[in-house]
């Protein structure tokens, strides 16, 4: 894998109350990836970026809504979430990430 293609992958982490709740309940963490990630490129960032060992990854693809200004229609961008489940004893602190 490029290492520079994996520095791109993930957006941002979704910090929201939902994705919050699955943090505490499941061990998953929900981050916005880049539209053309596969699975395998998002656990090898995930792995790379936080120094964790990822059991399972799963994606969401969103649409994105459509919007009106005035009279004109509009469309937001297209999205996809990965909520990537980690394996047992790992944890993903965001404040301490370099």
């Amino acid at each position: 894998m490029n290492i520079d293609r994996l520095m791109k992958i993930m957006i941002s982490p979704l910090i929201t109350e939902k994705a919050t709740q699955i943090a505490e309940k499941n061990k998953q963490f929900a981050f916005l990836v880049v539209p053309d990630a596969t699975k395998l490129e998002i656990k090898n960032a995930v792995e790379m970026l936080f120094k964790v060992q990822v059991k399972s990854v799963s994606v969401i693809n969103i649409k994105g809504k459509l919007k009106r200004v005035g009279k004109f229609m509009g469309r937001r961008k297209d999205q996809k979430k990965a909520y990537v489940k980690l394996m047992n004893g790992q944890e993903i602190n965001f404040t301490e990430v370099v």
